[in-house]
């Protein structure tokens, strides 16, 4: 999975992600990160440019989409993120959701 998602960061359909509230803030505007591939391998360089707390509810189809996962509508993505969070600690329409809006700085290697 980490590099199927790699190859939608890589390929500038993935522009954004998100994770609970409950798992902290992992990030900030400005901070730069090295995004690793299946194997641990150092694959690319993001930056943050936007973060957000939002409701799972209140997530709109601009996000999902930059998301960029494949979901096409906003119940796609609801769908998936809702299977994902009750497999990873709980799911509420109402939780909170750190909304991270990212660009790709350098691909390794290249």
């Amino acid at each position: 999975m980490a590099d199927q998602l790699l190859a939608f960061v890589v390929g500038g359909t993935k522009r954004a992600t998100c994770w609970s509230i409950a798992d902290g803030q992992q990030t900030e505007i400005g901070k730069r990160m090295v995004v690793l591939d299946g194997a641990g391998r150092p694959a690319v360089v993001v930056e943050t440019v936007e973060l957000e707390q939002r409701r799972f509810c209140d997530v709109d189809l601009k996000f999902a989409l930059d998301e960029g996962e494949g979901d096409e509508t906003l119940e796609e993505w609801r769908a998936g993120h809702r299977a994902y969070f009750e497999r990873n600690g709980g799911f509420d329409p109402e939780m909170m959701l750190w909304c991270e809006r990212f660009s790709v700085v350098e691909v390794i290697g290249e």
